[in-house]
């Protein structure tokens, strides 16, 4: 079955003289426009994991991730929005923020846990629930379901693109959108920037799904030194880019990709005339954990 559910995800074109002067032009899908909070590659990788649940009668999504995690929140709007019980287990020990105070008011139930049951979490779902009656959904949406919604991204392109880039977490959106370009045969270069120290087997996982992998270019030295870490140069950064644009990014997906992205055009990466499309992936309140850094 379909969801009654719209997406609005314009190509907005960045103007900004260092690309203009070196005949490039840049482009961002607003990923983060398809819902406040169900917003970018988590409805992706949501889509076909709760349309599977309406086929099946499954009332209950069990999902999991850390206490400021953007999944969590997107999973409590949607079951909310489609009318699913949710269950969240939560790595570590038990705190309060306004991300999960968000998802408590959507009314996801939240159990906090140690990191070593965490650590098999097929294992820990199936000896405390019921596969006929609930879903297991991976940490950030990962799974076969979630990476065909992300190729659907490519289906939507208004033109085509020399290089198309995304932050990289579980790696499930970047494989999503070349198996995208591979089924749509077009010729753009997908990029990859993980924004995880040590990712150089990211993508390894989907080989069993016949996605490509090889064919994806991955930059992998613009973490900052790992998952949620950050610098001063990248909170500037991101102050500058928000200030000049309106669109607003974070520092742990986005603003990493973007950086990533300003840095390789200042390094002559991209050839002239070239078309780049960034990918914004949403998640816009994981901004919430950083404040104290932009306002020092």
């Amino acid at each position: 079955m379909h969801l009654p559910f719209q997406i609005f995800s314009p190509e907005e074109e960045i103007s900004d003289s260092r690309f203009q002067e070196k005949e490039i032009s840049l482009f961002i899908k607003r990923d983060d426009k398809i819902h406040p909070f169900i917003s970018g590659n988590k409805w992706r990788k949501l889509k076909y994991q709760l349309e599977y649940a309406k086929s099946k009668d499954i009332n209950h999504l069990v999902t999991f991730g850390g206490a400021w995690s953007n999944h969590l929140l997107a999973c409590a709007a949607a079951a909310a929005t489609f009318g699913f019980q949710a269950t969240a287990y939560v790595r570590g020990e038990e705190i309060r923020n306004p991300v999960l105070d968000m998802c408590k008011i959507f009314g996801l139930k939240l159990n906090f846990v140690d990191r070593e049951s965490y650590r098999n979490k097929a294992e820990f779902f199936s000896k405390n629930h019921d596969p006929l009656n609930s879903l297991f959904i991976d940490e950030g949406g990962k799974s076969e379901r979630g990476l065909l919604g992300c190729a659907e991204l490519i289906t939507e392109l208004k033109q085509e693109y020399e290089h198309i880039f995304v932050a990289s977490g579980t790696g499930t959106t970047v494989a999503g959108l070349q198996l995208g370009i591979e089924k749509e045969k077009l010729k753009s270069q997908i990029h990859s920037v993980p924004i995880l120290k040590g990712a150089d087997g990211l993508l390894a996982d989907f080989s069993q799904w016949n996605v490509p992998t090889e064919k994806i270019i991955m930059h992998p030295d613009y973490h900052f030194s790992g998952y949620a870490k950050t610098k001063p140069e990248l909170i500037d950064f991101i102050k500058k880019f928000v200030s000049s644009t309106g669109i607003m990014v974070e520092p742990t997906y986005t603003g990493k990709l973007l950086y990533a992205v300003y840095d390789l055009m200042e390094k002559d990466y991209f050839k002239p005339k070239s078309k780049i499309l960034v990918i914004h992936t949403g998640g816009i309140t994981g901004l919430l954990g950083y404040l104290d850094l932009f306002n020092k």
